[in-house]
């Protein structure tokens, strides 16, 4: 399959965010087909987790995280 990305940046924002959706759309109907999490991804997820069962205190809210990306990137 050939997929133009020329043609498809003449594309609007909007028409381009709707095409995004659309393809996550169609990948959720064939979650057998989605890739797995690879071995390294496992024993990284592992070794946060028990970071963070050692020092919970160490977490940062989502609130927190948010803002302060809001504010490096300048948007609110």
């Amino acid at each position: 399959m050939s997929i133009d990305l020329a043609e498809l940046r003449k594309l609007s924002v909007a028409e381009r965010i709707q095409l995004a959706e659309d393809l996550w759309d169609s990948i959720a109907l064939q979650p057998a087909q989605v890739p797995g999490v690879s071995d390294a991804q496992k024993q990284e997820l592992q070794r946060r987790l028990q970071a963070h069962e050692q020092d919970p205190s160490a977490a940062v809210p989502w609130e927190q995280v948010h803002a302060e990306l809001m504010a490096r990137s300048g948007s609110r």
